[in-house]
């Protein structure tokens, strides 16, 4: 079943077509990658709607479930001529803003029932075929080639955190990367306490670096954070360290299909806390990872999700220790039928530089 299949499967019956202007929920359900335009998906047949810009690469690319129409009017008129008078529309409630959603009641008077059918693309992505989990293992694969090629070279050629930053953005590019996944960190000394830290252009500071990066391959994003130690590391650093990797060691060993995610988040809480970092580890465990970096699934106290086969998420426990410095360690794991598969294949062990 394609993914247009699976889509209309889930659509609400009294649905008679279904508007998607989510931008990844766009090339996903058709496989184009463009930024302006929108599908109309029915289960008499949908279509993709480009401007000029984009037709050629939609008529190239597009999934064959699609017929592909130049957008040469406004949204609402080609809705208009697409539709019956009087059919029910859905349309994604979670992007679509309130004033799109008004223009369009405005301009189709006749089609008087609109229904929120935000999140079933959303859905559907959680679920990782195998194609989608090579691009992210690629992706992840150029972030980690980037990491081995900086760690050398901090200190000598790399003397700030934004120079860490930029190599491993520009190291991932030239392998072949469409681009990163997200803004990258890089903070030390006291600035790794923040866990969203934003590199700045100053002399990289003993103690703990942290580097939260990652590649996309074909759209798919990849996610990883090791911290290193610039100069010799105190006891309490160590500690702080090691708690952190037990954490991130247990949770990985508890992951697998059918469990909670609000429990592979306690356990490692559990042990942070217990060792005495009660309150230093404010984020959840981990999330999805796909064509968005932060996909549906959460794996948070909050967290009402089961991990299902073809989840990608990441495992990635901090301590942060205000005004001090902070520690955080990130892997993606694969669920698989009988358990898990870590894409991450980085060194975990503390590097001291």
């Amino acid at each position: 079943m394609t993914r247009l299949e699976r889509f209309i499967e889930k659509l609400p019956a009294e649905v008679d077509a279904c508007l998607v202007t989510g931008e990844l929920n766009i090339r996903y359900l058709s496989g184009v990658n463009y930024t302006d335009g929108f599908l109309l998906i029915s289960r008499e047949g949908s279509k993709l709607y480009a401007d000029s810009r984009y037709i050629e690469v939609a008529k190239r690319d597009a999934d064959k479930g699609f017929e592909v129409i130049l957008l040469e009017k406004g949204r609402g008129a080609h809705i208009k001529d697409a539709l019956k008078e009087g059919s029910v529309i859905g349309f994604e409630d979670n992007i679509m803003t309130c004033a799109e959603k008004d223009a369009l009641e405005k301009a189709l008077p006749e089609f008087k029932y609109w229904v929120n059918c935000g999140g079933i693309a959303e859905e559907l992505r959680n679920i990782k075929d195998e194609y989608e989990k090579e691009c992210v293992v690629k992706a992840q694969r150029m972030a980690e080639s980037a990491l081995d090629n900086v760690l050398g070279r901090i200190g000598k050629d790399l003397l700030t955190e934004t120079d860490v930053a930029l190599e491993l953005e520009y190291l991932m590019r030239k392998q072949g990367a469409d681009g990163i996944a997200f803004e990258t960190i890089a903070v030390s000394g006291a600035a790794s306490s923040m866990p969203h830290g934003v590199p700045q252009n100053r002399p990289l500071e003993k103690g703990f670096l942290t580097m939260d990066f990652g590649a996309k391959f074909n759209g798919y994003c990849s996610d990883m954070t090791r911290t290193v130690c610039l100069g010799k590391p105190t006891e309490e650093m160590k500690k702080v360290y090691n708690t952190v990797l037990e954490a991130q060691c247990a949770a990985i060993d508890f992951i697998k299909a059918g469990e909670k995610c609000a429990d592979a988040d306690k356990v490692a809480r559990d042990i942070i806390y217990n060792a005495g970092y009660k309150g230093c580890f404010g984020h959840s465990l981990g999330h999805g990872v796909g064509l968005y970096i932060h996909e549906r699934i959460s794996v948070s106290p909050k967290s009402s999700g089961i991990l299902t086969p073809g989840n990608i998420v990441t495992v990635e426990p901090g301590i942060y220790l205000e005004g001090q410095y902070g520690v955080r360690i990130e892997d993606m794991l694969y669920i698989t039928e009988n358990g898990k598969e870590n894409l991450t294949k980085a060194p975990k062990e503390l590097i001291v530089i």
